[in-house]
């Protein structure tokens, strides 16, 4: 019996390319695939660097659907990724990926919600911390009952969804024996930045502003991390709350140190796979504000989601703020009462996306169109 294959939550350009990859790709592995509607396909691809495309994405695991995201983002919450851009070949592999056998308890396309299962543990090449798709039925993850002796360790939990037929490469970088160094830069990471400068710098501060390059050295309070500046990643645990010491306080130049190649080597080996530098400026957002909203931002402004950001598992509550902020421009009080958490939080979380470029203030568009209206020909007869 064939596969079958929808599309949802994107633009018909993006729709026309995946069917013409498709159609390629299917012949590569011997037509066992159709194109069906989304509501009767048994896996369905959603763009989830589309607006609408969360939304349907937590639609179809509502229903216990298996979702394919289509994103130019390394990590994603869906239960397979399709990278972007579109092309045959990764089409291909996906669909031999799928072609392959299921994960035990995953093989009814639709599961019940007492069948689900507890999500396989992720391969050792998946980028570690976001939050895992959620299950079946109608429980956000800081609902669910945590074990009676108390939350497990973050490292012994399934820290991301794993992503069949793509292999993250052991090292990013070209072959180099120079040392970390910190120089003049033009900045990698583009953030809503407010227009007030600050005489110090935090570690968030230092990685926005585009100051470090090579491979450097951080450490602090007995947290350390190794940063490799011009690939724009960085080595560490998986878990983000574990390095909250590295944020406390001022950060100097002279803090950051050069590591060679030969040690570079051994520590970050010892360290795990590299992880996207702007999750790191990500947290030192939310930890700077400390439930205040950050300097040069209006505390009574609107504020909207730009895209989906990638939700943190050690912070399930942001998962409802998200999903309350995709919803359109609102004040920071507003998406507390929609989402149900606190305002202290609901702030420290704006903050974190405002930084990283994932949020901004809204601005209406035509801030004057009212006092304009009276101005034309028919005002000015009104007028008389």
């Amino acid at each position: 019996m064939p596969h079958t294959l929808g599309f949802t939550g994107m633009d018909s350009a993006t729709e026309s390319t995946l069917q013409t990859a498709f159609a390629v790709a299917n012949a590569q592995v011997g037509g066992g695939w159709r194109l069906v509607p989304e509501g009767d396909a048994e896996f369905v691809i959603v763009d989830m660097d589309s607006m609408y495309g969360p939304m349907s994405w937590l639609r179809l695991h509502g229903n216990g659907r298996r979702v394919i995201g289509l994103t130019s983002s390394p990590r994603t919450q869906t239960d397979f990724r399709l990278a972007r851009p579109i092309d045959a070949d990764a089409v291909t592999a996906l669909l031999r990926e799928l072609d392959g056998p299921m994960p035990a308890g995953d093989t009814a396309p639709v599961p019940a919600p007492a069948q689900a299962a507890d999500p396989a543990p992720a391969p050792a090449s998946a980028p570690g911390g976001m939050t895992p798709a959620p299950q079946p039925f109608d429980q956000l993850p800081e609902e669910q009952v945590l074990p009676a002796a108390g939350e497990a360790p973050l490292e012994t939990e399934p820290l991301s969804v794993p992503t069949p037929g793509v292999t993250t490469p052991p090292d990013l970088e070209p072959p180099s024996t120079a040392v970390g160094q910190v120089l003049p830069a033009a900045p990698s990471i583009q953030p809503h930045v407010p227009t007030e400068a600050t005489a110090t710098r935090t570690l968030a501060d230092w990685i926005r502003s585009g100051r470090l390059h090579g491979r450097l050295r951080f450490e602090r309070g007995g947290a350390r991390v190794l940063i490799n500046a011009d690939q724009q990643q960085y080595h560490g645990p998986s878990a983000l709350k574990p390095l909250a010491p590295l944020f406390d306080g001022p950060a100097e130049l002279d803090d950051f140190n050069p590591v060679d190649g030969g040690e570079w080597t051994a520590q970050t080996a010892a360290l795990g796979e590299a992880q996207p530098l702007v999750r790191l400026a990500w947290y030192g957002a939310l930890l700077a504000g400390k439930g205040k909203l950050g300097p040069g931002y209006d505390a009574a402004g609107r504020y909207q989601l730009l895209k989906w950001p990638q939700t943190e598992r050690e912070f399930p509550k942001h998962f409802r703020i998200a999903t309350a902020m995709m919803k359109g421009p609102t004040t920071l009080p507003e998406l507390a009462v929609a989402s149900g958490v606190a305002l202290e939080d609901v702030t420290d979380f704006v903050n974190a996306n405002l930084a990283t470029g994932f949020a901004e203030l809204y601005r209406d568009p035509n801030p004057d169109g009212d006092a304009q209206k009276g101005s034309g020909l028919f005002g000015r007869l009104r007028g008389r």
